[in-house]
């Protein structure tokens, strides 16, 4: 884990979502899959990859960082294993502070080759101690995970890649390197990258990277596909029972350089140096008041520094996430608009809107802000998007939502019979302090009856603009013609209020 990944620490706290298992849409429609259950990743072996690991710094100094011995026979042990279970294996060299470092790169055969899965860990230490924490855990939870799919014979419809990251610790040197020098026609069949950095705190959190950007803090969403990525993970603690939190992503981990050239990401986290919180230690167990991991970066980071239990459950959601993403059927698309042209939307479809100003319509927005941003003037695919009053206007207040509802209504979407259909959209609310939670942004699906499939509602604070992604599922109106119905309100009287949706998608 690099030295800075988590000064910037988020606690934020919400309530795991129970989704449906949506894969990462391809390039081109990928062949079946085989079926296959997710296995029990079983924790002896990890943790006997764990012990290797120990044993190489034992021999070389205490370490296993990068340009030192111990990092290079670190690289030769995960490469000999994958070797040996049928992988095509790359040393991949680069240098760096005078030094050579080296990246590890398995492809299993087979798979749509333009459709990849990449799941990735850091393998160099610190040069202060082992590392087998931080990260000989993420390391050998996804090797053991590399092996599982060789036992299993598995043939995902997605090619998957493995990959080992050198001089991470020294600002994701390894992950960097390989992604500036992939090819552009091979780094867009890259669709969704997993990474995995401490995963075996001894004082663990459960922490999943904030995809969707439902927290609403830092750094925003993921690229499209990294709610899908944070939803997948998230079934897997549901269904053993574990509540999850979401932590950002904040480009200080391997997912960086990818998410920086719009691969979407996900992966999961146990702690580092950030201290528990009381409220964690409740929800979790473990010690409040005490770091996550008490050796972060430290000579204590050895075998003795792993929570067993935190370890085994993130190898198996590992395995879960890889199983799920890689074999699943890729979704139909059976509407889509980014609005980028006029697709027949109607404002105050009912005629009963009382809104007086920034009604609904399709534009290009101009950004206002007002103690934040407010309007937001980027879309989050092409210039146009569906907005409360597009205008700046001389302040944030002149074309903001007022008197209030305002509302729009899509044109009629005839759904496929005896079909699994998931709605997404992307949307933000803002709003300042002088709102109050009876203003809202509201999505209701209209058919034989109406449902709600969404609610954000205002409040006596301040809530800046940034775009999150939110789905639903509209199996309910299989085979019915609908409508999607956005409405926004600003309904406690004079308030400052924005909201915008965009790439409204329905699958199949």
């Amino acid at each position: 884990m690099l030295l800075s990944r988590h000064l910037s620490w988020k606690n934020s706290m919400r309530t795991a979502i129970v989704a449906t298992i949506v894969a990462l849409t391809p390039a081109l429609t990928a062949p079946a899959a085989q079926a296959a259950a997710p296995p029990d990743i079983p924790l002896a072996n990890v943790k006997a990859h764990l012990s290797q690991l120990q044993s190489i710094a034992n021999a070389n100094g205490g370490t296993r960082a990068h340009g030192r011995p111990g990092y290079l026979a670190s690289a030769n042990y995960v490469r000999s294993q994958l070797d040996a279970a049928g992988y095509t294996t790359t040393l991949q060299s680069f240098t760096y502070n005078g030094a050579t470092g080296y990246n590890v790169i398995a492809d299993w055969p087979g798979g749509d080759p333009d459709d990849v899965l990449m799941v990735g860990a850091h393998l160099d230490s610190v040069t202060a101690g082992p590392g087998i924490n931080d990260n000989g855990s993420g390391s050998a939870a996804i090797l053991e995970t590399a092996l599982a799919v060789s036992r299993q014979a598995l043939q995902p419809a997605k090619h998957l890649r493995f990959a080992w990251w050198g001089a991470e610790e020294l600002g994701l040197r390894g992950s960097q390197f390989y992604v500036n020098n992939l090819p552009s026609a091979e780094r867009a069949r890259i669709k969704g990258y997993l990474n995995f950095d401490m995963v075996g705190s001894p004082n663990a959190g459960y922490f999943v990277y904030d995809g969707d950007n439902s927290d609403g803090t830092g750094s925003g969403p993921g690229p499209a596909g990294s709610a899908q990525i944070e939803r997948t993970i998230q079934d897997y603690f549901t269904s053993i029972g574990v509540p999850t939190r979401g932590t950002d992503f904040d480009g200080r981990s391997d997912y960086g350089p990818f998410i920086a050239v719009g691969i979407p990401a996900g992966g999961t986290f146990t702690g580092a140096e950030g201290i528990k919180t009381a409220a964690q230690a409740t929800l979790w167990g473990g010690t409040s008041g005490q770091a996550f991991d008490p050796c972060y970066h430290r000579s204590c980071d050895t075998t003795a520094n792993i929570n067993d239990t935190a370890l085994d459950r993130n190898a198996d959601a590992i395995a879960y996430a890889v199983w799920t993403l890689a074999t699943a059927v890729p979704p139909v698309t059976v509407y889509a608009d980014t609005f980028e042209t006029a697709t027949g939307w109607t404002v105050n479809p009912a005629g009963t809107d009382t809104a007086t100003l920034g009604q609904w319509e399709r534009g290009d927005p101009e950004a206002t802000t007002s103690s934040g941003a407010k309007q937001l003037g980027t879309t989050v695919s092409g210039t146009n998007d569906l907005v409360t009053g597009r205008l700046a206007g001389s302040s944030a207040g002149a074309y903001d939502i007022d008197g209030g509802v305002t509302s729009i209504q899509s044109p009629p979407i005839t759904l496929p019979s005896a079909s699994t259909l998931s709605l997404s959209f992307s949307w933000y609310l803002a709003h300042g302090s002088n709102a109050s939670s009876a203003d809202y942004l509201r999505v209701r699906v209209v058919g034989s009856t109406t449902a709600t499939v969404f609610t954000q509602a205002g409040a006596a604070a301040n809530r800046n603009g940034a775009w999150a992604t939110a789905s639903a599922s509209l199996s309910a109106f299989a085979g019915q013609t609908v409508h999607i119905l956005v409405d926004a309100a600003d309904a406690s009287g004079a308030s400052l209020v924005e909201a915008g949706i965009d790439n409204v998608t329905i699958t199949r």
